[in-house]
């Protein structure tokens, strides 16, 4: 009797000493961002216009918010320089910057079709060494007509193109990284879900890879897009270590159809389906520098407050 009860002493004791350790590991374990180093980023077109209406505004309530990081989507018609002071008075920096294939006839700033060296000019006012290609170029009959072309028109317009389509994208960006090299900047390019689809035998995605040079041209995953065409963003990132310098941190709704055909059911960052654990351990692995918050219209909230939850739900994610 003695024995036995002893024995139950001893069970219970070990219990309560794994228990106490666990509890003692996990208070131990830093957040992700914070035992990292890395910052949170923002891709400023989640905010729609509303960063061009007030942009110091918006820039201080994003540096209350926990937002250090910020990638632009464009100049938006701003001047870099003044664009860089009011970052730089807000306590944030700029570290990329999306740059379309050619620009729309009538629009200023730059696009990949402009030379080097002007490119690397208005990137040296921001204090941007990086680069990225948001979308493949489309076809020169394609029309965007406002309130009337949707994704699914986008969508079809690229896959058009076919298996030869990708491989002209992937010798532009071949191209154009080689020649902004000597500058000091770094292209990449940016998926969505149209990459993932079969065609001839292949996907567009499995072309960029095999054929651009990996010590030039980097990616740009975004995670929203990878899940929403039905593939595990954190495997996806395993098989890219070492190409993936920048990620765009998207959630989506369990909702979300499976698709190559820019259709998403958006939700703030650890709101939706994505297992974050395994995502950034993952993206940790792969070597990625650069984590911007990012998310797709429409918005149940306001844009400013959905940044504000995904970041704070990135600040204690382990």
């Amino acid at each position: 009797m003695t024995i036995a009860l002893d024995r139950r002493q001893l069970l219970t004791g070990m219990t309560a000493m794994a228990l106490t350790s666990s509890a003692l590991g996990a208070k131990a374990r830093k957040p992700f961002f914070a035992r990292t180093g890395n910052a949170i980023g923002l891709q400023l077109y989640t905010l729609g216009d509303e960063w061009v209406k007030d942009t110091p505004g918006t820039f201080a309530e994003l540096a209350r918010i926990g937002v250090r990081d910020l990638e632009l989507p464009g100049l938006a018609g701003k001047d870099p320089a003044e664009l860089r002071a009011q970052a730089d008075a807000a306590g944030l920096g700029f570290s990329s910057i999306h740059l379309p294939a050619a620009l729309v006839p009538g629009q200023g700033g730059i696009s990949l079709a402009s030379s080097p060296a002007e490119i690397a000019e208005t990137l040296g006012f921001l204090g941007i060494t990086d680069a990225v290609l948001p979308l493949p170029p489309l076809p020169a009959d394609f029309a965007f007509v406002p309130g009337k072309t949707g994704p699914a028109d986008l969508a079809s317009a690229i896959a058009k193109a076919g298996v030869d389509g990708w491989k002209r994208l992937a010798e532009l960006l071949s191209t154009k990284a080689q020649a902004l090299s000597p500058y000091g900047i770094t292209l990449g390019y940016h998926n969505h879900n149209v990459e993932f689809a079969p065609v001839g035998g292949t996907t567009g995605w499995q072309v960029l890879l095999a054929e651009t040079d990996p010590r030039l041209v980097q990616f740009e995953v975004d995670l929203g897009w990878v899940a929403a065409a039905g593939l595990d963003p954190a495997a996806l990132l395993r098989r890219m270590k070492g190409r993936v310098r920048w990620l765009h941190v998207k959630d989506l709704k369990p909702s979300t159809p499976r698709n190559t055909a820019l259709t998403m059911h958006p939700a703030e960052v650890g709101s939706g389906k994505t297992n974050w654990s395994q995502v950034l351990a993952a993206a940790e692995t792969a070597g990625v520098r650069r984590y911007y918050i990012e998310q797709e219209p429409p918005f149940a909230i306001a844009r400013i407050e959905a940044v504000r939850r995904s970041a704070a739900f990135l600040a204690s994610a382990l």
